[in-house]
């Protein structure tokens, strides 16, 4: 597995105070090369980078996600430890996937064999992009594995289900998913914006299966209660959340490809994300579409390290 390159060691934080614990203290660096040996190693949560923003530029966005796993583990490993935590995580982390040179089918294709490895081996997963269109590549690892057992949502100011006729972007990833395992997955878009959608583009999910939630009903409704309705029934399944980083208002999530001033909260979202990891099985997280060159005071690298760390804690602390 060459494609994976470790990372920078000097990421891994650490004040050097046995009073003062950080998340970089928690993290073990994979070799180059020890993808195959995955299970000599003992950890509660893999996580692994995605720096490819291909996908948007060939979707017309702006570029600037391929920064973003360096820089989102910069802010979550000097984090500390939730105040609530009785233990520390155990973190592998698995480093950024990278080969340039192969063509962009490939890197998803070996980006889905990466995540399928580790949902067959049980374990669960963080990982930061990049573009969107690696959400396919968490998605359909996950349900190559949990298929006809699965809940995946994807939270996004946009639908991403762009025909792949002009070949695959940052707004083809759930096209390709509802393509390839329509019927054998409870799928639901979350956060969904008038004014970044198309109405055909909504039909033809709908009429996939999928659940849409639009940003309208999240406001008139609320976030919790939607997902509390979408999800009775489901305790017995396991969960793949998506988050392209747009779901968010600009005011909290400036540095993305494509910003509105409309989308979710950051309190609103924490507390239904907990919620969710609480009372479900939910075995990954994707993030993606953090651009840490369009962002403001890092607030939208700091925004996505912070929904990593209570996936971490509110999972960790309920085992």
């Amino acid at each position: 597995m060459s494609w994976l390159h470790p990372v920078d060691k000097h990421l891994l934080f650490t004040k050097n105070d046995k009073e003062d614990p950080r998340l970089g203290e928690c993290v073990q660096i994979l070799p180059k090369g020890d993808f195959h040996n995955l299970s000599a190693y003992s950890f509660d949560f893999a996580l692994l980078g995605f720096p490819d923003d291909e996908g948007i530029n060939l979707n017309g966005g702006r570029p600037g996600a391929q920064a973003a796993p360096r820089e989102i583990r910069t802010y979550l490993y000097k984090m500390t430890p939730h105040l609530t935590s009785t233990r520390l995580p155990q973190i592998l982390d698995l480093g950024d996937m990278v080969d340039k040179e192969k063509p962009l089918e490939a890197r998803h294709e070996k980006a889905r064999e990466i995540t399928r490895t580790l949902a067959q081996a049980g374990k669960r997963w963080i990982s930061l992009g990049g573009g969107h269109d690696y959400g396919y590549c968490d998605g359909a690892g996950f349900l190559d594995v949990f298929k006809d057992q699965a809940v995946l949502i994807n939270f996004d100011a946009h639908m991403d289900v762009r025909p792949t006729d002009k070949g695959f972007n940052s707004g083809t990833p759930f096209h390709r998913i509802l393509s390839e395992f329509s019927g054998h997955v409870d799928f639901a878009e979350v956060g969904i914006q008038n004014q970044c959608n198309s109405q055909a583009h909504i039909a033809w999910a709908k009429k996939q299966g999928a659940t849409v939630f639009t940003l309208d009903q999240v406001n008139q409704e609320g976030l919790g209660i939607l997902l509390k309705n979408f999800m009775q029934g489901k305790e017995k399944k396991k969960i793949f959340l998506s988050i392209d980083i747009d779901a968010f208002s600009s005011s909290e999530a400036p540095g993305c490809s494509q910003s509105w001033t409309t989308g979710l909260f950051t309190k609103e979202f924490l507390q239904t994300f907990h919620w969710l990891n609480q009372n479900f099985d939910v075995r990954g997280i994707g993030l993606y579409e953090v651009s840490p060159p369009l962002d403001q005071d890092n607030r939208t690298s700091k925004l996505a390290a912070l929904i990593a760390h209570n996936f971490i804690f509110s999972t960790l602390n309920k085992a």
